[in-house]
């Protein structure tokens, strides 16, 4: 982000209202539907979960991304656009109470972004599903007048679904839009993929059917797989090995369970092989990051 004092009027928006709707989570939702803040003051553990398509302004402090085997690291006048259904495990870097982490985000509609994309007359490209680029003056003017509101009850009604549509178009017209427009294109791949994540979703802990994928998509396997690697960078079996040691992890350390319990509750068979991959995954054994992440809770508490 270039404007300076953009970002800074930006950011003390997003910091009085953290700090009037203050909660125990450090993600604020603002009334605005899809529209949320995130603030720490502390660097955090590992987030992991199956991110949807949305935009993250980054105001203050920095934050680690990976999806797949990519790594981005950002921080402030930064924005991250995520275009699909992706597995993502996250961590907040540079936090601390007197400059504590802020960004602001919003999930993207796919009905708002055929609107535009059919006005703007453009078509989409086939892109990463995950980017990280600098925040255009223009996205950052639109996210302050969409805050703004917050602040403004009486015009919330008249305006809000106007600077939402705003917001998306000036992510349309800058250097995000060819992927984001995949969105929006009617039986585009990207909305053939998505189905098939939503079966995937439901169903991660049964054994993995292409066949079944496919038809979901109505695609050939062979094609079906060429698609959903370009649209998020991964096989499906990636795709469900992820949603699997995801959805074990959380099993873990919000439910207690034990690690091979956990295994067995997403669909592993074998406890030493969901080990070995949560290993890679997370960077330590299951039993001893989620005793690591429990007890730094309990720490903070």
């Amino acid at each position: 982000m270039t404007d300076a004092p953009l970002r800074n009027a930006l950011l003390d928006v997003a910091l009085s209202r953290t700090e009037r709707d203050a909660q125990s989570s450090i993600q604020t939702d603002t009334g605005i539907p899809g529209l949320s803040i995130v603030c720490a003051t502390a660097p955090g553990d590992l987030d992991c979960a199956v991110s949807r398509p949305l935009a993250c302004l980054v105001l203050q402090g920095g934050k680690q991304v990976t999806m797949g085997t990519r790594t981005f690291v950002f921080g402030a006048g930064d924005t991250l656009l995520i275009t699909a259904d992706v597995p993502t495990v996250s961590q907040i870097i540079g936090a601390s109470e007197s400059e504590p982490y802020v960004s602001v985000v919003l999930e993207l509609d796919p009905a708002v972004i055929a609107e535009l994309s059919l006005q703007m007359r453009q078509t989409p490209v086939s892109a990463p599903p995950v980017r990280v680029d600098p925040t255009e003056t223009d996205v950052a003017d639109a996210a302050l007048r969409l805050m703004q509101l917050l602040d403004r009850p009486a015009s919330r009604p008249v305006l809000q679904a106007q600077r939402v549509r705003e917001f998306h178009y000036w992510l349309l017209a800058g250097k995000h839009g060819p992927e984001i427009r995949r969105l929006g294109w009617p039986d585009s791949h990207s909305q053939r993929v998505a189905r098939t994540v939503a079966v995937l979703r439901a169903d991660y802990a049964r054994p993995l059917r292409v066949e079944q994928l496919a038809a979901a998509a109505g695609m050939s396997p062979s094609s079906f797989h060429q698609h959903f690697r370009a649209v998020t960078s991964l096989s499906p079996l990636q795709f469900q090995k992820q949603m699997r040691l995801i959805e074990a992890r959380r099993l873990m350390i919000s439910e207690g369970l034990t690690a091979s319990s956990a295994a067995f509750a997403v669909g592993y068979e074998s406890a030493s092989q969901f080990n070995r991959e949560y290993g890679r995954l997370f960077g330590q054994p299951p039993a001893r990051d989620a005793d690591a992440v429990r007890q730094r809770s309990e720490a903070l508490a």
